[in-house]
């Protein structure tokens, strides 16, 4: 069975869901690497220097990008029919309905919380943790930047998704 998007759904909206999934691949990524051995830029006293890695570090760097993605991609949810209805093949829920409010309020919890976090971390933690000694400097902490920067955008789209399913599912009376 293929799920597709909601005809209901505007344009505007699937493009939110999708890029609020999207926004955490490049720092996904990033960690990815690290895990696998890139140089992050990090002094040896830091646990993300590479000479930590591979190591069981990796395995924490690949279990957070992975959890995050799968957090991500929760968003799509909100704009397709397994997020309306359990899909058949989930053991004991299979065919009901998703409450309206058991989607909502953790997404505007979650949508909340990324904002403020990432909106923090964007006027003035960042900038300290990048002064810090054992911080990546140049090039590394270049990448690194630019890998995390789309993070800014997952917390107001996820918001803007979470209100247009609200709006969608109250005015349908689904």
């Amino acid at each position: 069975m293929t799920y597709v998007c909601r005809p209901d759904v505007s344009r505007a909206v699937r493009w939110a869901a999708h890029g609020a999934a999207l926004s955490l691949v490049p720092s996904g990524l990033w960690r990815c690497a690290v895990a696998f051995g890139m140089p992050s830029g990090f002094a040896g006293g830091n646990p993300l220097h590479q000479s930590n890695f591979p190591g069981w570090t990796s395995l924490y760097l690949i279990g957070l990008s992975a959890f995050a993605e799968c957090l991500g991609l929760l968003t799509l949810g909100l704009i397709q029919p397994w997020g309306e209805r359990v899909p058949p093949w989930v053991p004991f829920l299979g065919g009901r309905r998703v409450p309206v409010l058991a989607a909502v309020v953790p997404a505007a919890l979650g949508a909340a919380a990324l904002t403020a976090l990432t909106v923090t971390a964007a006027c003035g933690g960042w900038q300290e943790e990048m002064r810090a000694a054992d911080a990546p400097k140049g090039w590394s902490a270049w990448i690194m930047t630019v890998c995390y920067l789309p993070m800014l955008a997952w917390g107001p789209l996820l918001g803007l998704v979470t209100v247009a399913y609200y709006r969608r599912r109250r005015s349908s009376g689904t």
